[in-house]
């Protein structure tokens, strides 16, 4: 008679089907998924806001503990506003963290003792310590050392003991990534059975970038130049193995979430428009009321200015840059920028094609039309242009846009490897990775010196600005602008306000004259790209800082130090064992960073 396996039927380790329903459902609980969607994940009991805070999009305005991550508003947060850890203690998907790696604990430790064949077993292990290594990852982002728990528990009782340090953490982390990369030598999945299946690939492409943040200034302020030669092995590996596989950036950088299964998605999460509760809702989350869509100004997928600002002209120089082949106008801003901007962002009078209308131009004014929450800005990319008005919701299970959630692609390993290589003293390498990314966007190479924009760029500190500044434009709305300002220490340098973009019609003639006619209105004609027809109708773009009802106007930025490391809730320390409180909350005596 087989030991109990704290409540799980022995025979589901020697059965492959029932394996597979228990690592799909690891998947389910474990993967990240597009922003706001609760489906089958931790939703972090209420907290989320913390984790998505930053100065790239609107969502804190209408989120209290993105506000006080932030500074926006007083008081800070406190030891129990951060649950991403989990503060509920059942068994119930998606409760808290530790039950996730408690289901990776039991397949790591039971699938050796059951009786499928070997190879079959490591195509399920190799998955599992991908698995565990992805949340440890993502609790140690968040808290520095945590509890490093390895073996199966009573899923009754699920206990956390002590907090390891984060190299412990770390060294788990990446052994169980070589774990992964090991057994997962040989597996490959074709999309119609593996579709959003972890390979070697994706487990060579997460120890990169695990070492990347062991190497990056939150945990290594001292700046130890032997972990950044680690970690740029590692990326140098990864992105050869991207090669090696067939990987290739996308040719059209609008296309990234649109076309499926693409040459550059190396970890993604599969949602379907047709199957029973696989769908989500980013499509009516972005798209105007015009089109059946629910874009709201506190949603998260409304850009802020500092977004705005971050893309470069179309040479690649910055706005600030004055004697650049294009020259930043800040009325019409939008002339003569990075494509992706084009891509990205709707602004009054752009071309948003919606509902199969290719010409389809999108009026953010106040009181424009056709629209209600009007925005000055929504965001194009989960949007599918020729979707049908009549399937943008997700309802009843079905329909939305079916798009996969892409957490990892081509481009952040490039823009990994690009990091390592400016802190290793390797320019040339930086600035191919950049480069290879910029003529995919479209910018324009210009002069030999200008060089997409890298030319002026000579430092080592110039560069890790630009790449910074990079990732904030490639991989915009994609939840990763929080995790790049911790793991940079750039937070706390966060500054100016919360604010984004309004337009206004010049007065009340101009008005009626842009919605005149019956058929097609006279605004539809207009060339705003053009400052002087721009300036007769509309006033120039208003920056616009944000007031909440009950708290008033938002503080500047100001986010203290001590949230490079948060610390644990008081019900996950009380129901552990010897959970410290981390150093700068109170009661904190836990060092993440002592080794």
């Amino acid at each position: 008679m087989l030991p109990d396996r704290g409540g799980i039927d022995a025979a589901i380790w020697s059965t492959e089907g029932a394996l597979d329903m228990h690592l799909n459902r690891a998947y389910d609980v474990i993967m990240p998924m597009f922003l706001y969607e609760n489906f089958n994940t931790n939703n972090m009991n209420g907290r989320y806001g913390v984790h998505y805070a930053s100065d790239e999009n609107c969502f804190p305005v209408g989120d209290e503990m993105a506000r006080k991550a932030l500074g926006l508003q007083v008081p800070p947060l406190n030891n129990n506003d951060v649950r991403f850890a989990g503060n509920v203690y059942t068994v119930n998907a998606g409760n808290n963290k530790y039950m996730d790696i408690s289901r990776c604990n039991n397949a790591i430790k039971f699938i050796p003792e059951g009786t499928l064949l070997q190879a079959t077993k490591d195509r399920f292990l190799g998955q599992y310590y991908a698995l565990r290594a992805m949340v440890y990852f993502d609790l140690v982002k968040v808290y520095g050392g945590v509890p490093l728990v390895l073996e199966p528990q009573d899923p009754e009782n699920v206990t956390a003991q002590g907090r390891a340090s984060a190299k412990e953490c770390f060294k788990v982390i990446v052994s169980d990534l070589d774990s992964a990369m090991s057994k997962l030598k040989n597996v490959t999945w074709d999309d119609g059975t593996g579709r959003g299946r972890l390979d070697r690939l994706a487990a060579a492409c997460l120890k990169a970038k695990a070492l990347l943040y062991w190497a990056s200034p939150q945990f290594n302020p001292q700046n130890d130049q032997s972990r950044w030669a680690t970690a740029l092995e590692a990326n140098k590996a990864a992105y050869q193995m991207a090669l090696d596989g067939q990987k290739r950036l996308v040719t059209k950088y609008e296309d990234i979430f649109r076309v499926e299964p693409n040459s550059e998605a190396i970890i993604v999460r599969p949602y379907s428009e047709t199957i029973d509760r696989r769908g989500q809702d980013a499509e009516a989350r972005s798209r105007p009321s015009s089109e059946s869509g629910g874009a709201s100004p506190i949603l998260g997928y409304r850009a802020t200015t500092k977004l705005v600002d971050a893309y470069p002209m179309k040479d690649g120089n910055p706005i600030s840059v004055t004697n650049g082949k294009y020259t930043y106008d800040p009325v019409v801003f939008w002339v003569n920028r990075d494509p992706r901007f084009e891509a990205t962002i709707a602004y009054n009078g752009s071309v948003w094609p919606l509902s199969g209308k290719t010409t389809r131009r999108q009026w953010t004014y106040n009181g424009a039309a056709d629209e209600t929450n009007i925005m000055g800005l929504y965001c194009k990319r989960f949007t599918k242009p020729g979707l049908a008005a009549g399937s943008v919701r997700y309802q009843n299970n079905l329909g939305g846009n079916g798009m996969d959630w892409i957490e990892l692609r081509l481009a952040e390993v490039m823009l990994n490897l690009a990091d390592c290589a400016n802190e290793t003293g390797d320019m040339n390498l930086a600035k191919d990775m950049v480069r290879q990314i910029r003529v995919r966007a479209g910018i324009e190479q210009g002069t030999a010196a200008n060089d997409y924009g890298l030319g002026r760029v000579t430092s080592v500190s110039e560069m890790r600005d630009l790449i910074l500044n990079e990732r904030m434009v490639e991989f915009a709305f994609e939840n990763k602008r929080n995790s790049d300002l911790r793991r940079t220490r750039r937070m706390h340098l966060l500054s100016g306000d919360l604010e984004s973009i309004e337009f206004t019609v010049k007065d009340a003639a101009a008005k009626t004259a842009l919605e005149a006619g019956s058929t097609t209105r006279f605004r539809e004609g207009l060339n705003l790209n053009d400052k002087a027809t721009y300036l007769q109708y509309f006033n120039p773009p208003a920056r616009v800082k944000f007031t909440v009802s009950g708290v008033g106007a938002l503080l500047p930025f100001s986010v203290p130090q001590e949230h490079y490391f948060y610390t644990f809730n008081d019900d996950f320390v009380n129901r552990g064992v010897n959970i410290q409180p981390t150093i700068g909350w109170a009661g904190g005596t836990f060092d993440p960073l002592a080794e």
